[in-house]
């Protein structure tokens, strides 16, 4: 099925470009260019974000009775939606309501996406799709952020508005090219969904019951809580109030974590694909802990501001380092890991664990980056060990192949030789050996 996992990439690289276009300006729009102010723009980030947490619990069931493929274009079109709502949005209402329905849209599409990932890949090759989505989606971020900065002017609204209109079409290319793809009513292709050997039913009881599910949303919640969750509140907070950094330094740093990922995504694939994934998800909280170290420096040394700025890049650098070295390893992890008739479910269980680290780790770290600069470092160095420790412990739960998928036996291909009739039993010797 490369042809239909060709296309699935392509879409969630074009959704991503769209995202691009908005996600950085969305608190300006709100608070300065419609006028609404700092405290409208904190709901409706908020609230964007509390949608995914309301929709995500029933998504997985739809994937798995309905499939990913029409929760997929329902996703794109609500998505579409509420961007181009968000556009024309003009007062505080109409601004909140419009976000949650983006919210919504855009919190479905990432476990629809990744079931599609997973039914047009097989164990071998779900390391590299998943990583590959990871690049492409970084790269369109990148792209699409880019091209927005060039377009936007705070003294004219209606070129936000275009930014949103653009997102919206990227939804709906999305969701057209989806459309195209064939897939199979289920899963029932060869390599396609692995189990685990669990013959439990399906639903939250089921997953609950399998420990190392619940092992890796722990895992998963602390990743993206000690990394995703501060990078534009806490770290941001902490760099401009401690370390000295111009606002417009932000901008660079998540270039350069951007950069980091855009180059090293496979040249660290290379590295990782025959190594443990439990170890490489450890080896990433000690990458973590180092660059919460050096985000330290950057604050707290008393170097001079070129260094501090220096260091600071070079968290977010480190940070782009260690993503790189997660997008092989956690998500394919979520599909081995998953039963047959369950994989909408666990990617929508992993995802609202994600979701959540995403909600509590702006509103931990925004207020101790700004005002508490050594707990706030000591604090999430420990966070980032934390990662190492419990991936340790998630390793002990998995299979031998499901830790290393490379390690799993390929069927020997058999070749007819001609073999000379005076030497039979020579030859059944050396066809045995």
């Amino acid at each position: 099925m490369g042809a239909a996992l060709r296309r699935i990439q392509l879409g969630s690289a074009l959704s991503a470009f769209g995202l691009g276009f908005t996600v950085p300006y969305l608190y300006v729009y709100v608070a300065q260019v419609r006028d609404l102010g700092a405290g409208t723009a904190g709901v409706v980030l908020a609230v964007f974000a509390m949608a995914a947490l309301a929709v995500l619990p029933f998504t997985g069931r739809a994937i798995d009775r309905r499939g990913p493929l029409p929760v997929l274009v329902i996703a794109s079109v609500v998505a579409s939606l509420g961007a181009a709502a968000l556009g024309l949005s003009s007062n505080v209402t109409a601004a909140v309501l419009s976000a949650a329905v983006l919210g919504a849209g855009t919190a479905v599409m990432q476990p629809a996406l990744a079931t599609m990932l997973v039914w047009c890949s097989s164990t071998a090759t779900r390391t590299r799709a998943f990583a590959m989505q990871f690049f492409l989606q970084n790269l369109g971020l990148g792209i699409g952020g880019l091209v927005g900065g060039q377009i936007v002017d705070t003294s004219r609204p209606e070129t936000f508005t275009l930014l949103f209109l653009i997102e919206a079409a990227m939804f709906i290319v999305l969701g057209v090219i989806a459309s195209t793809v064939r897939l199979s009513r289920a899963p029932s292709f060869s390599g396609a969904t692995p189990t685990d050997g669990s013959k439990a039913p399906g639903g939250l009881r089921a997953l609950l019951s399998h420990r190392a599910m619940v092992q890796l949303c722990v895992l998963g919640f602390v990743l993206f809580f000690a990394c995703y969750g501060q990078f534009e509140s806490g770290l941001a907070a902490y760099g401009t109030e401690a370390a000295g950094i111009q606002p417009s330094t932000l901008g660079i740093a998540l270039a350069a974590n951007t950069a980091v990922i855009v180059v090293a995504q496979f040249v660290v694939l290379r590295l990782v694909e025959r190594r443990r994934r439990s170890r490489v998800i450890a080896s990433v909280g000690l990458i973590w802990a180092f660059a919460w170290i050096v985000a330290g420096y950057a604050g707290l040394g008393h170097g001079s501001q070129t260094m501090a700025t220096a260091a600071f890049i070079s968290t977010y650098a480190l940070f782009g380092l260690g993503e790189s070295m997660l997008s092989p390893t956690v998500a394919p992890l979520v599909a081995d890991l998953a039963p047959e008739s369950m994989v909408g479910q666990y990617n929508s269980a992993f995802a609202l664990c994600k979701q959540l680290a995403l909600a509590v780790g702006p509103a931990v770290g925004g207020p101790m980056g700004a005002a508490l600069h050594g707990p706030y470092i000591v604090t999430f160095v420990l966070f980032s060990l934390g990662i190492t420790v419990l991936a340790l412990r998630f390793g002990r739960r998995l299979t031998p192949v499901q830790d290393q998928p490379s390690i799993e036996t390929v069927p020997s291909r058999v070749v007819a030789v001609s073999l000379p009739e005076a030497e039979p039993v020579a030859a059944c010797a050396a066809t045995t050996r």
